[in-house]
């Protein structure tokens, strides 16, 4: 807030500009140290370098503490973290930016390629098929967060749709998804002022927030006990 007020961005009361922040939080209290949590230096600091086009992927801020694969508990689960995709199509960019905190497993394709861990935790089990035969409460220690950004402009409705069709990523990449025990959200920002169609842009939302799942799993490194892709 106090990043934006010093350049007058915010909505504008008289003499007065009022720096409105949109924020969610994931939930990593049981990765880690839980003391440990950012502060107000740390946000004002990640202002400043986001116009720094070499974004670092993995266990790096809201990554830092995320893991995948939990249908079973967090024994089992792997280390997952940020991540990130980008496409330009003629002037138009969609870049979609994810923290891979999710329940379930991660395919590319077909292809699980992380998630929970197998009894000895040297490969993979899938996600689904435990879930059909367990009876306990699935932990709700679990949130995908995604922002999309565009150059393009669209009034607020519009943004709304496109955030409903990227969750097609989510359904893409993570199984399963959307359950009662995930927090899954995205969000969409319109940050130019390029005319383009809607639908197009929607669907290429879906596109980067998938590949942005995907990123995020293969930039995670092993972690507080937690084997990533990397490593297994």
């Amino acid at each position: 807030m106090e990043f934006l007020e010093e350049r007058e961005i915010g909505v504008k009361f008289g003499n007065t500009v009022i720096p409105l922040v949109c924020q969610s939080g994931l939930f990593d209290l049981s990765v880690g140290d839980r003391n440990t949590r950012p502060d107000k230096a740390m946000g004002y600091k990640a202002c400043e370098n986001a116009t720094n086009i070499n974004f670092v992927g993995g266990n790096i801020g809201a990554g830092t503490g995320c893991t995948i694969g939990k249908v079973l508990g967090m024994e089992f689960a792997m280390k997952s973290g940020i991540g990130y995709y980008a496409i330009q199509v003629g002037d138009v960019k969609v870049g979609a930016v994810i923290a891979l905190n999710a329940l379930g497993d991660i395919y590319e394709g077909r292809q699980q390629i992380a998630g929970m861990l197998n009894q000895e935790k040297n490969g993979l089990r899938n996600c689904q098929d435990e879930l059909i035969n367990i009876t306990q409460l699935l932990s709700s220690q679990n949130t995908t967060l995604a922002v999309i950004l565009t150059n393009t402009i669209f009034s607020k409705s519009e943004l709304c749709k496109i955030s409903g069709v990227a969750q097609n990523g989510f359904a893409k990449a993570i199984c399963p998804v959307h359950t009662s025990a995930d927090g899954d959200a995205i969000y969409t920002a319109s940050c130019g002022y390029i005319k383009a169609d809607l639908n197009i842009v929607a669907s290429l939302a879906s596109l980067v927030t998938e590949k942005a799942i995907l990123n995020a799993v293969y930039t995670a490194e092993s972690a507080y006990g937690f084997i990533s892709k990397s490593t297994l």
